[in-house]
Formats: structure tokens, sequence, C-alpha cells
């Protein structure tokens, strides 16, 4: 699609026209004239603030003025009538886990540490920029809590897993519908089972793995259909589960259309696009992972992910079986383990759960030159967007030694206490409530104008494309939803917040397609995102190709952004087919605006591969 720097030379000529024919009218003076009307944003709202700037959004308000007018003319084309719809065959594409460019671009990924796995986007000239078309006779997904249980076969038509894993319960085909009983490669018997069996392990009270509510985050690799996080679900705890696009054909997407959030992913070469300590357990079973490799870099990734006293439950053959091959992989686990300072909290049966320790003091006991080492001070443990996972150690701050669990309070009262990171971004405990209670009318807000066509359970994965504290996500909390954060790469510190309150969370670029197949969110909201990137000469258009792929049919849109914006996106709605239901609103002003911001929320409409509409 074309870049906003393609329209500029275009519109020039027009420009100067509309810039002589508002100075001749005198508007621009009626605009700023107006900006003490009432309503308008003023330099004193907050005693703290000057000129009109946002503690914590940390930009500056705009007043509507003559430059919106030139920007619809200089930043946006005009929207196409239609736009092409796919080829079935790439009914399920993900762009940039596409194994099919990596042949066509010639790359040549490392296939033994996962590369091929990992992110490869297409350039500008490769893109699909056509709607991908759901499968022959899909059906709008089974609604949540009964999709823990079922889905429809026509979504997701493979049965492979089916077959391959029957004897471990992984998956059932029934008829029009695949069933999940809740089984697994380790836990035959079902998930509910084995999570019990964790917390006994751990003697936790009532044997609940939440663990009076400081057990709440957790990272599940190699998560199969994600029946694991599914059953975590009632204990208050939310995983991350984790997977990449592998010859276990759709186990993600499969685990998305349940409603259990999940994403695609793999330890790999880069770092998984997660702040360091982020998580109160880590849990691998059977998945797979050679965690010797590079110098146990797999394994120190996971240490970097995990909080201060953090555990690591690992179900495998090498943690009981006793012939020689597995018992030198598990002498070998055991020592790198040891040398980076973690302990055994409890081994029974074929699982061992490790715990990592709750300060530096293991560390400076090591003998020079043990291997791995720490991290030098310059390393930021926090970045994760395509940096490269390091085979070293990450030490503790002064502040965060002998703190365990961060420092955090309990689930749930952790979602609005401001927790101790908000330091380490400049935003002070005031701001951080400002920003939730704002978020809260929002919410309200975005539900009454909705209330017409929704349901209580029209929605469950939900996606907030720009993040910022957590404060969309948190106005959720009384929902039955689960939310993926989003942060932008230049405000990726602040997914340490998200995850600090409980919420999960990813980093992500939008110039670029996400990780997740098509049809996977059932709304997606998304706050000043297109300024954002209109601001770096990325394409309007390419985003909302990229929404309306991994948006399901009966899926709601909700946009609030600068007046040009929204008029831009107005015009491709009817190409879009997201004229299932529209309403567009000028919200009231308040701490968080960005200038005059309108709030569109649109519906997409279930059609078929010729185009039809069948809803």
């Amino acid at each position: 699609m074309k870049q906003k720097n393609d329209q500029i030379h275009t519109t020039k000529l027009l420009t100067y026209i509309l810039i002589g024919l508002i100075a001749v009218l005198g508007l621009a003076c009626l605009y700023y004239g107006s900006s003490f009307a009432p309503g308008s944003r003023r330099s004193d709202d907050n005693g703290s603030l000057l000129d009109g700037s946002d503690p914590v959004f940390g930009r500056f308000s705009r007043h509507p003025d003559v430059v919106d007018l030139l920007d619809e003319q200089r930043y946006y084309p005009e929207a196409p009538k239609t736009i092409p719809i796919c080829d079935i065959k790439y009914s399920e594409l993900i762009p940039c886990l596409d194994r099919n460019l990596i042949y066509q671009l010639k790359l040549k990924p490392n296939l033994s540490v996962m590369e091929h796995y990992e992110r490869h986007c297409p350039p500008p000239e490769r893109r699909y920029n056509c709607l991908i078309p759901p499968p022959k006779g899909y059906k709008i997904s089974i609604r949540w809590p009964a999709s823990r249980d079922e889905v429809w076969k026509a979504n997701i038509p493979h049965t492979h897993l089916a077959e391959e894993k029957s004897d471990q319960h992984w998956m059932i085909v029934d008829g029009q519908k695949i069933k999940f009983p809740g089984g697994g490669t380790h836990f035959h018997d079902g998930a509910d089972k084995y999570i019990v069996g964790l917390a006994q392990m751990l003697k936790f009270p009532g044997d609940k793995l939440n663990n009076g509510g400081h057990i709440r985050n957790v990272l599940d690799v190699g998560c199969g259909v994600a029946s694991f996080g599914a059953y975590l679900l009632p204990l208050d705890i939310i995983a991350m589960s984790l997977a990449p696009n592998d010859v276990h054909e759709n186990q993600i997407q499969f685990a998305l259309e349940r409603g259990i959030p999940s994403t695609l992913g793999v330890l790999g070469t880069k770092r998984l696009p997660y702040p360091s300590r982020s998580f109160e357990l880590a849990h691998c079973s059977r998945c797979r992972i050679d965690w010797l490799q590079r110098d146990g870099i797999l394994l120190l990734e996971l240490d970097r992910l995990l909080r201060p006293g953090g555990y690591f439950a690992y179900s495998s053959p090498e943690a009981y079986e006793q012939d020689p091959e597995n018992r030198k992989i598990w002498n070998a686990m055991y020592g790198l383990l040891k040398r980076m300072c973690w302990k055994v909290a409890a081994k029974r049966g074929q699982t061992v759960i490790w715990f990592k320790p709750l300060s530096n003091s293991c560390y400076l006991k090591r003998d020079p030159g043990t291997r791995p080492p720490l991290c030098n001070s310059g390393d930021d443990p926090d970045a994760s967007w395509n940096v490269s996972m390091k085979a070293c150690i990450t030490p503790y701050t002064a502040k965060m030694h002998k703190e365990r669990w961060s420092g955090l309070l309990p689930w749930p009262q952790r979602l609005t206490a401001p927790p101790p990171r908000l330091e380490e971004i400049g935003v002070s405990a005031e701001e951080f409530h400002e920003d939730t209670r704002i978020w809260h009318s929002r919410v309200i807000g975005y539900w009454k104008q909705m209330k017409s066509v929704i349901e209580k359970n029209s929605f469950r994965n939900i996606m907030d494309m720009n993040s910022n504290l957590g404060g969309f996500a948190a106005a959720l909390k009384d929902k039955d939803v689960w939310v993926m954060n989003v942060a932008s790469v230049k405000m990726s510190a602040r997914l340490k917040i998200i995850y600090d309150r409980g919420l999960i969370g990813t980093v992500h670029d939008w110039c670029e397609a996400f990780s997740t197949y098509p049809r996977t969110y059932d709304l997606l909201h998304a706050w000043a995102v297109f300024s954002e990137i209109e601001e770096r000469g990325c394409s309007a258009e390419d985003l909302l190709i990229e929404m309306d792929r991994i948006l399901r049919p009966g899926g709601f849109v909700i946009i609030r952004d600068k007046n040009s914006v929204i008029n831009h996106i107005q015009k491709f709605i009817p190409a879009l087919r997201w004229d299932g239901w529209i309403s567009e609103v000028e919200p009231g002003t308040d701490a968080l605006s960005v200038g005059e911001e309108r709030v569109l929320i649109a519906r997409k409409k279930l059609w078929s591969d010729d185009g039809f509409m069948t809803m």
C-alpha cells in the first residue's frame, strides 16, 4: 500500500490553495480564538502540567486547527471503493510467520535453533493487500465458557492432532465439533488434577496453585492446545500459553478459538517479547525443548522472565527415567541450574519444580569464571523487541534485592495498586490512579455506545493495541474476558507495569503484522494507534487490513483518535465490510485526551470467500 511520503508531492498544490483560502476567510483566527471555549483543554487543568501536556501518555495535546485540515490532504489518499479478497488458500495466513515466504525470499534460517519459527515479515512489495477469507462453512464462534470444551470443526478444519494425540486426550472430533477433554501429553487424566498435584508438591494452602493470589502470571511454553492454561483460569491465574507454528498444526489457533489466553512464539534466538520479572511460574510439560543448548541460553531466558523466588515446573522423562541417556541429560541440567543458583523446591514422580533465588548473594559466592556469567551492567533486561537472547544471568538491582514476587500485592489487589516499578518509568502513584479512573469512565462509555448490539458473552478475546499502563484492561475486570495488552516498541518500558498489575501483554510494532492466526479476537481497541504509525510513515490502510485479518466475523473495533484519522478510516468501512453496525461519537475531553478525539465503533460482517454476506 502507499506510504504517506508517497502522497506529499501529489498534494502540494492543493495544500497551498487551502492555506490561501483559509487565510482569506480568517478561519485560522476562528480556530485559535475558540481554544478557550467551554470544554476545550486548558493549561491549568492540572497544576503540574503546562500547555496541556499529558502526565501519563507523555505527549502534548493539540487543539483542532487548520493543521487537521491539511493533515487529511497530506497523509490520506482517497480510500478504495473495494478491497480484493485473498484466495481461499490464504485463509490461515500469518504474514510474519509464513514459512513459504522464507523459501520465496531464499532466506537461510538456522533450523537447529528454531529461527524458521521466528518472525520474518514480508517487504512492502510482497504484502497481501487483500482481505483474508474465512474457511468454507465458517460459523460464528461458540461463546465462552462453552468454548473452553468445544469449537466448530469448520472454523479450524484440522483433525491431525485428534488422531496423533488420541491416547493423550488433547482433542476429539465429534460430528461438527471438536471437543477438548482437558488432557495433555503429561496429564492424560486432566489438567485440573495435574494442577492440584503441583500445588500439593509446593504445599500451598488448600492445594490451590494460586497460593492465596501470589501466583498470578504463568508462562506455559510448548503449551499444545492450552488446556493447562484453561484450567488455571478458575484459580484466578492467567497463563501466557506459548507455542510455535510448527508440526502440531494450528495448536494456538485451537487455543484462541477456545477463548484461552495464548500466542504464537518460540524459544529460539530472540528474547520473548516480555519484560524481565513478569511471571511467578514457568511451566514446561513434555515441551520437547533442549534446555542445555548454547550454554543454557533458553533457561537463562526463563531466568530473565521469572520474578524473584519464581518457580519452574518441569515434567519430562529426564526428570524420572533411569536410562543412561536421560540420566546424562538430568545431571547436566541439574548442574547448570545449580550454577544459576536455582534450587529444587520439590520433586515427585515425573515432575520437578525449581525456584529462582531471591537475591544476588549466591551469584557473588560463585567461583571466578563460573558459567553462565552475570550480564554486564549495560544490559537492559526489559528490552525485548527483536533483541537477541544473552547467555548470562540478570542480577537484581539493589531495590529488588530480597523482595519475593517483586514486592507485589496478591491478586486481585495488585490490579489497582501502584506497582513499585512505576518509578522506573517516571509515573507517580497519583498519575497511575488517575489513568485507572479515566479508563474506567471511558470503558463505561464504550459499553453504553454498544449496548444495543452486544450481549453478556459477546466478547472473550480482546486486544488493546496501545495498552499504556493497562487501564483499559483493568476496567474490564468484572467481565468474563481476557485482554492481550500490546505496547508499542517506543513505549515498551510500560509493559512491565501491565505484568505487575497481574495482566498479560506483548511488545509489537504496528507497522508489521501481529503474530496470531486470522479471526482470533472479538474486540480490537485502538487508542491513538493510527496517529502513531502515521508519524512513522506507515500505512493506515495496511493496518486496517491487518486488523480485519485478526478480527473475528461479528467482532468489533473501537478506534479512538484525532478527527482527521477518524474521517479517513470512515471511508474504508464499506470496503472492509465493517458496516454490520457503526457508531461514531465525540467524547468529552479528559487528562489523557490527545487533542480533540473521536470514537468510531464498527462491527465486522461475516462473509464468504466469494464476497457474499452470510450475516
